[in-house]
């Protein structure tokens, strides 16, 4: 079985003093190895809290969640952040990156906790910044670079430990068109250089470039289709 990511009957309950609050309501998915996925859903649709179990930023109530072979559902925190680190890109739509940092020395961040050598992190920064399209903005820093500039920071950063999945939220968020269309055409790259791509989204045409789309309504899957 190919699947990176294979869920099954995950619970997502919230306690608001008294009440529970039912967020996933037992959602089953496979995402093979490869493949470029957009989740989408309204406010409330429990897409965010999914993702934030796909990114193993937090676990469920209940249910099994298989990550690239691993069991992740019952792991400690500590070996989450492990998880996280090697198997798991993020792209987020405010970038998150250092403002007092580099771009070489951000995107190198998640090779130094991985414990990747000096000289080994530069090697491989330069070169997932080159591949973004950033080799001459290697030094600047984040204040000094346009936002489409930043997020290819960020998406550089979430290449750098050549994880199983990368995980992008609302990445096009805080772009104007222009750039957006730059983003998405960059995460095309990555794709179709092999990388499995999933795509946390409200707008239809950043949904649209991805080859499958998965709706969310209160908490289960409305559907499941192939662009």
């Amino acid at each position: 079985m190919n699947s990176v990511i294979h869920i099954r009957n995950i619970i997502r309950n919230f306690q608001m003093g008294n009440e529970t609050l039912h967020v996933l309501k037992g959602i089953d998915l496979d995402i093979q190895r490869g493949e470029y996925v957009a989740i989408m859903g309204p406010s409330g649709s429990g897409k965010s809290t999914l993702m934030n179990i796909l990114g193993c930023l937090d676990t469920p109530t209940s249910g099994q969640y298989i990550l690239n072979g691993k069991d992740v559902s019952q792991m400690s925190d500590d070996e989450l952040a492990e998880i996280r680190n090697k198997e798991i890109g993020f792209v987020f739509q405010t970038f998150n990156l250092l403002p007092r940092t580099t771009a070489i020395d951000n995107v190198a961040l998640p090779m130094v906790y991985a414990g990747t050598s000096k000289s080994e992190r530069t090697e491989r920064a330069k070169e997932v910044l080159t591949s973004v399209g950033l080799a001459d903005r290697m030094d600047h820093k984040p204040n000094e670079l346009s936002g489409g500039q930043r997020q290819r920071v960020a998406v550089g950063r979430a290449l750098v430990n050549k994880p199983s999945i990368i995980l992008a939220d609302e990445p096009t968020g805080n772009l104007d068109s222009k750039t957006s269309l730059e983003i998405l055409q960059l995460f095309d790259d990555i794709h179709n250089a092999g990388n499995t791509v999933i795509v946390v989204t409200h707008e239809e045409d950043v949904a649209e470039r991805a080859k499958r789309v998965i709706r969310l309504r209160d908490g289960i899957i409305e559907s499941d289709t192939l662009n």
